[in-house]
């Protein structure tokens, strides 16, 4: 076969490939599409009762088809912020010391365990979070932060375990091990040469990892903390476990609350039968996968910011 010929097969191979990563590129935004425009079109119902009424509102009665989204919003949201302050920085620091501090024998044990934290379903999430957590939250942790922090909004009321602040906990344990891996991945790919250099300079260890490992895996590390964010908005099992599923604000964190994903987990069965509320549930959902999209667009453009500072 002359050379002609051979290049004439790689540049049909290559297109083939081409043509074929082009393709599920194309599949995968349809599915997104098609996903919101089936939500936004089973919605309309309850646009049409509500309007934008229906995102400012709390009240939750299907027996008297009174609809809020906003106890579900704020739940959803207080929840997340709550994982993400205890999972992000104690996933990086984690990943750190599995990079960095751990001998390579400890380092595997710890990393495999924490990979199986990752495997293990979200409804035994819940069910441990039930039996065992909650007890410990109720008699041991939120009297001692009500004792010590009970001055603060957040720590007000009865320290009842079935709450905001469980939930969220839930919530840091089910994404600590995304955060963590993928850290560790992106840590692992600091070029050695590179600290080596900032050792050989008569840097200490910290300020190698604060001048040379972290700035250069920044960009990894924004996107991992994205995608325990995104793992944490739309959970649903373990959250409704452990959150009290009540359709109320308050600022207290030891107060029952519920998200997105548990109301429509918890109701959807008793909505089937009732056109208005269906579409209520939907509705929620097409809400949520808004706050996910919109979560998404501001990791790109922090992403994209990072990449203009570190070229200036």
């Amino acid at each position: 076969m002359d050379k002609s010929a051979v290049k004439a097969r790689t540049n049909k191979v290559d297109l083939f490939f081409r043509g074929l990563t082009l393709l599920c590129a194309i599949a995968v935004i349809l599915v997104m599409l098609a996903i919101g425009f089936e939500l936004f079109r089973n919605s309309t119902l309850s646009m049409k009762e509500f309007g934008l009424r229906f995102l400012s509102d709390q009240s939750w009665n299907p027996v008297t088809s009174e609809f809020g989204a906003l106890s579900s919003i704020y739940g959803t949201i207080v929840s997340t912020i709550i994982a993400m302050l205890i999972a992000a920085p104690m996933g990086i620091i984690i990943a750190l010391f599995l990079t960095e501090l751990s001998h390579p024998t400890l380092a595997k044990v710890v990393g495999g365990a924490i990979e199986l934290l990752a495997a293990i379903p979200s409804i035994i999430f819940g069910m441990w979070g039930l039996f065992v957590l909650v007890p410990i939250m109720q008699t041991k942790v939120e009297p001692w932060l009500q004792a010590k922090l009970g001055f603060l909004p957040f720590f007000k009321g009865i320290p009842m375990g079935v709450d905001m602040l469980t939930a969220g906990i839930i919530l840091a344990l089910m994404i600590l091990p995304f955060i963590t891996a993928f850290t560790r991945d992106v840590l692992n790919m600091v070029p050695p040469v590179l600290k080596e250099a900032g050792y050989g300079a008569g840097a200490t260890m910290w300020e190698v990892l604060k001048h040379i490992s972290i700035p250069y895996g920044i960009r990894g590390i924004v996107g991992a903390m994205f995608i325990g964010l995104g793992r944490a908005i739309g959970e649903t099992m373990a959250v409704t476990f452990v959150i009290g599923n009540s359709h109320k604000i308050s600022a207290s964190l030891f107060s029952s609350g519920n998200s997105i994903a548990s109301t429509i987990a918890l109701e959807f069965g008793e909505a089937l039968n009732d056109p208005l509320f269906k579409s209520v549930l939907i509705e929620l959902g097409l809400i949520l996968f808004l706050i996910t999209f919109i979560f998404q667009v501001i990791a790109q453009l922090w992403i994209l910011q990072l990449k203009k500072h570190e070229r200036s």
